[in-house]
């Protein structure tokens, strides 16, 4: 197994802003919790607001892949639901 690095950009609607905010921060805590979560942190564009990014280190790509069918993730889903811009997101491999 080997560990799989996660980048994810989430942009905001600029009127959504603190709502994607807020549930991106509900998902913190259940995310670490989760088996493989080795690294979760959310970051704030200083400039850009609306842009946020997830910096995540997880054990193994299948734990990963448990984590994407995880029902804290299917509920951040349905409470953004036509509050993000667009989303981008980039798997890695450490060299």
């Amino acid at each position: 197994m080997s560990k799989l690095t996660i980048v994810a950009h989430i942009f905001a609607k600029p009127d959504q802003i603190d709502l994607v905010k807020a549930e991106l921060q509900k998902i913190i805590a259940p995310t670490l919790a989760e088996e493989g979560c080795l690294q979760y942190d959310l970051h704030q564009d200083n400039e850009e607001p609306e842009h946020f990014m997830f910096y995540e280190n997880w054990a193994s790509r299948d734990l990963w892949l448990a984590h994407m069918g995880q029902q804290h993730l299917k509920d951040y889903a349905a409470a953004t639901e036509g509050s993000v811009e667009r989303f981008a997101l980039y798997k890695m491999t450490h060299l």
